[in-house]
């Protein structure tokens, strides 16, 4: 039995994102007496411009038709992490759903093959077919009265 390459078997290609078109930013709110204070110590807001990416045309095409609630009207995506306690972790997992985000519209649908018509479904055709032409002779016909 051979042995089969995982590389291989993934259908779907990965799509490579340059660092610097992707944004992260530390989040803050107002504390008491205006000073700012985090939110959550480590929180991150990941904002990508999709029509400013280097991405190919048929994937920010994909992009801004998707329905996601993370990509806005003028085609940013904003991605919140939070839910780790160190800012480099919520980082990676913004960018591992940005990256999951990107895949999904890359994904090119399957198309399918035209099938052949059955047997049964050409016979079915061709009764259907014989018998109107049937009808039709008879409408010229004469009836005896």
């Amino acid at each position: 039995m051979g042995t089969t390459n995982l590389e291989t078997i993934s259908a779907v290609p990965t799509i490579d994102i340059p660092n610097e078109e992707i944004e992260f930013k530390a989040i803050r709110a107002q504390g008491p007496g205006g000073q700012n204070v985090n939110k959550v110590s480590s929180a991150i807001h990941l904002r990508f411009d999709i029509q400013a990416s280097s991405l190919p045309e048929y994937v920010k095409e994909a992009l801004v038709n998707l329905r996601d609630k993370r990509i806005t009207s003028d085609g940013l995506i904003v991605i919140k992490a939070q839910s780790h306690r160190t800012q480099e972790k919520n980082r990676d997992d913004a960018l591992r759903r940005l990256t999951e985000l990107i895949d999904k519209a890359a994904e090119k649908p399957k198309q399918r093959r035209a099938t052949k018509p059955t047997y049964s479904a050409k016979k079915k055709r061709l009764d259907q077919k014989n018998q109107r032409s049937q009808i039709k002779r008879l409408r010229n016909v004469p009836t005896d009265s």
